[in-house]
């Protein structure tokens, strides 16, 4: 009986991890979209040469891992996009 309710009680748990983390899984993957629209948005731009790869790098990445369903993965490739485009 008290394995029965340990069971439940970890069950309950985990559902409620789960509806919690699915509001900031929504936020990070818009967040994740919006990002790889700068980056677009960006290299459509003319940017000094030293600039450009990092760029393409960080669309790349910030777009596999949107793919694979890593957003915190594409928000730090869309950081590093950011701090490419910083003086």
């Amino acid at each position: 009986m008290r394995l029965a309710s340990l069971a439940r009680a970890c069950l309950a748990l985990a559902l409620a991890s789960l509806v919690t983390a699915a509001p900031a899984l929504a936020d990070d993957k818009a967040a994740c979209l919006d990002g790889i629209a700068m980056i677009k948005a960006e290299l459509a731009k003319p940017a000094p040469e030293a600039v450009q790869p990092r760029l393409k790098k960080a669309l790349r990445v910030a777009e596999r891992e949107l793919g694979e369903g890593e957003f915190d993965e594409c928000l730090d490739a869309v950081g590093d996009a950011r701090r490419a485009l910083k003086p």
